[in-house]
């Protein structure tokens, strides 16, 4: 790990870590774009494999890396091991050139196993650097470095110099991180990133060539035209039965799109799923504004049905949230979010009628691709939102899964009041995470199976509220009280009631996982949340609940694939704060130390008022060595959590993470963040 850096915060020192002679008076200053690249997680990578790390990484530099920096007209100025420092004259092209190697990255590691794949993490500066025989030195390179180090894998982070010299002239979307205290640096330093989904989410870029030998992409390419072909087959059928027999009259100017929905909209970029998409929170039209609630379930059920579709990219609800009540620019979110499609649309509601407008629109382009009206009954809602993911099916050219519509089954003998109880009772959970919120939610539930004892969606409900309420008491010793026991013996058989009734409903499942995992039975939680997957791959709590269990049973690097793909799907959550504590910690019991304090150091940032950051932090620093800063965040933690003063009160936090149900978790654990906080000194008892 120390040669990784060996570029970084030298000066004028060499960078093998001797000393140099002064500059002498030849040597010159000049403005220089710089870009400064490193391989994550290299040590684990060479201690799994060595010789075919090493092959793997040549063979990236050369076929993809040095061709691109040629081509953007860098110049290499020095390799470190992992590391590589290159200049370049165009601020512009640095960026294009840091891009353009993450996003072919991609695809060169899709045909790799995950546990062999390299990474790049980039950080790219302008600024005034001292160049003598070649090479270069001064805070222009170390704030490079330092960028880099902010990056996260197959990522590119830039400061706010670079931000403001390539203006518009790239078509990238990068976010704004804020000002970053960097080691060594005096001031803070405003960072800028493109993070890896941002990354992924680009067309391709042309490479000179692949990793995939011509034989095997000639049987690639004959796959994928079979497979083209057998899909063609099945669209047209699956579509002719979809396609709704007796819809409303669609609205003013509908006619006119007739010609164009069988065919897929002409703008469209290769490197997102075809079906990548938002539903952005319908809008409430109803005079009364107590009926926001409707709304939003409308738009949570669309998500999840299309969520089902398979093939299908569906950014999670907690993501497009975030964007209600705000100006639609739906070229500006597309390249926020990585998606190709932007669905908006309004409910109006007057008493038992209900209309919904609803309208697709091509986020490459800002185009309308589709739009149309339905006037239905309380009673038949669920019908009108499958017909309106029926149609979305056919504007798109995709085929609807069958269970895309299982509301019909299992709804329409529902009672339409039961129904609306569910709805208001997940906008009460949605909201901050108050208890009165929480006891709000579960009276909704409750009220709903009262009316229809036949609701899945009631006893999920209830079951969701009283797992989270036993999951948040983070205590061996309140779990368990006999209250807590009740609660959990009644979560259970209501979930069993609503698979055994529906055994196609994921949220079922995952919260089935979650509480599996609280009696510490995790091989049990993982077979629940990898159900949960199967029948919505794009159920992100899902996913990141995935990672937290995987994480438990000693799997750090399948966990860190789970909680990427949570901040995938909502890359705007407002909990991002978890997000980056599940990837801190997958990188600490990894060894990963300077990753995991990077993504503590940004939950903290985010949410400075949850202590177990900061503790997580203060291991980490330990760790790696730097005890003053250790002690720092330790103490940061028992401002906020007194009594969280030894390993012994940290062993009694979570009572499914013992030496017994967790021993690979408590292994890994003791090396690194135990061994992290014994070296700061804090107590064992």
């Amino acid at each position: 790990m120390a040669e990784r850096r060996a570029f970084v915060d030298r000066g004028i020192t060499d960078h093998r870590g001797g000393s140099r002679e002064p500059v002498a008076a030849a040597t010159t200053r000049r403005l220089a774009a710089i870009l400064a690249a490193d391989v994550a997680g290299y040590s684990r990578l060479m201690g799994a494999d060595e010789e075919g790390t090493l092959n793997r990484l040549k063979a990236h530099r050369r076929a993809l890396v040095d061709p691109k920096i040629r081509e953007h007209h860098g110049r290499i100025v020095k390799t470190t091991g992992d590391g590589m420092l290159v200049e370049f004259s165009s601020v512009v092209d640095a960026v294009r050139c840091a891009v353009e190697i993450q996003r072919a990255m991609v695809d060169r590691n899709a045909v790799v196993p995950e546990d062999k794949r390299i990474t790049f993490r980039m950080g790219v500066n302008l600024g005034d650097v001292i160049a003598d025989s070649g090479d270069i030195y001064g805070d222009g390179v170390n704030i490079a470095a330092r960028l880099e180090a902010l990056a996260e894998p197959g990522g590119v982070c830039i400061s706010r110099t670079v931000r403001d010299h390539i203006g518009d002239r790239l078509p990238y979307s990068f976010d704004d991180l804020g000002e970053q205290n960097v080691k060594n640096i005096a001031q803070p330093v405003h960072a800028y990133e493109l993070s890896a989904a941002s990354v992924r989410s680009l067309p391709e870029v042309a490479t000179p060539s692949r990793l995939i030998g011509p034989s095997r992409r000639n049987r690639s390419r004959l796959a994928i035209l079979m497979a083209g072909i057998v899909a063609a087959i099945g669209i047209g059928t699956a579509v002719w039965w979809v396609w709704p027999k007796g819809h409303s009259s669609p609205v003013p100017g509908q006619a006119s799109m007739a010609a164009n929905v069988q065919r897929p909209p002409a703008a469209e970029a290769k490197s997102a799923p075809r079906l990548s998409i938002v539903v952005l929170p319908f809008s409430n039209l109803s005079n009364d504004p107590d009926q926001e609630y409707f709304a939003d379930g409308i738009t949570d059920d669309l998500t999840s049905d299309l969520s089902r579709i398979s093939g299908s990219f569906v950014i999670a609800r907690t993501t497009a949230f975030t964007y209600k009540g705000k100006p639609i620019d739906a070229k500006q979110i597309g390249r926020d979010l990585g998606v190709h499609y932007v669905l908006e649309g309004s409910v109006r509601r007057t008493g038992d009628q209900v209309r919904v407008n609803a309208q697709l629109i091509d986020a490459e382009s800002g185009a309308h691709l589709w739009a149309d009206q339905f006037d239905t009954s309380l009673a038949n809602l669920a019908k009108a939102q499958s017909e309106i993911t029926g149609r979305l099916a056919w504007t798109l050219n995709i085929a609807l899964l069958s269970d895309a519509s299982h509301r019909i089954e299992h709804e329409n003998a529902s009672d339409p009041d039961a129904r609306d109880l569910v709805m208001r009772g997940w906008a009460w959970w949605y909201r901050p995470s108050y208890i009165a919120n929480s006891q709000e939610a579960l009276r909704a539930f409750e009220r709903a199976l009262q009316i229809d004892p036949r609701s899945t969606d009631a006893k999920i409900g209830i079951a969701r509220v009283l797992v989270g309420n036993v999951s948040s008491l983070w205590s061996s010793t309140a779990f368990q009280q006999d209250a807590v026991q009740k609660d959990v013996a009644r979560a259970e058989q209501l979930l069993f009631e609503a698979i055994e009734s529906d055994s196609n409903q994921p949220m079922a499942y995952a919260v089935m996982g979650l509480l599996r995992r609280i009696q510490s039975r995790l091989s049990e939680s993982r077979i629940a949340y990898e159900k949960a997957i199967t029948l919505d791959p794009n159920f992100e709590w899902a996913n990141f609940q995935l990672g937290w269990t995987l994480l438990f049973s000693g799997e750090p690097e399948a966990a860190m694939v789970r909680g990427e793909k949570s901040l995938r799907l909502s890359p705007r959550d407002p909990s991002i704060f978890w997000r980056y504590e599940l990837l801190g910690w997958c990188q600490l019991l990894s060894n990963e130390v300077d990753e995991a304090i990077d993504l503590f150091i940004k939950a903290r940032t985010a949410n400075p008022r949850v202590w177990n950051f900061s503790y997580a932090l203060a291991g980490a620093l330990g760790l790696k060595g730097d005890l003053e800063g250790g002690r720092a965040a330790l103490k940061e933690s028992l401002k906020l959590k007194p009594e969280m003063n030894s390993l012994a009160q940290w062993y009694a936090v979570l009572p499914w993470t013992s030496k017994t149900s967790a021993p690979k978790f408590w292994v890994l654990q003791d090396k690194t963040l135990n061994e992290g906080l014994r070296r700061i000194g804090f107590p064992e008892d």
